[in-house]
């Protein structure tokens, strides 16, 4: 399967790129953040628990399911003021 993953806020100024194509198997949302984080170095940013993340423009949580030709971005908590 082919994912788009995108990155927003500290992530993407870490990992210096917002987005990225990642071919694998994932089922959940949290294998693909795994083989990520097994990239190690600044990857690890995706290791917060407090990470956020969505799958086609939805929020969702780690154990979401995913497909082919899925969308996925991670992101840090928003505050508001």
């Amino acid at each position: 399967m082919t994912l788009t993953v995108h990155f927003f806020a500290r992530y993407r100024e870490a990992l210096g790129l917002d987005r990225e194509w990642v071919d694998g198997e994932f089922a959940t949302v949290a294998q693909l953040r795994e083989s990520l984080l097994q990239r190690g170095g600044a990857w690890q940013v995706l290791a917060e628990s407090n990470l956020m993340c969505a799958r086609n423009e939805d929020l969702c949580k780690l154990d979401e399911p995913l497909a082919d030709g899925d969308t996925v971005a991670f992101f840090p908590p928003v505050t508001g003021g």
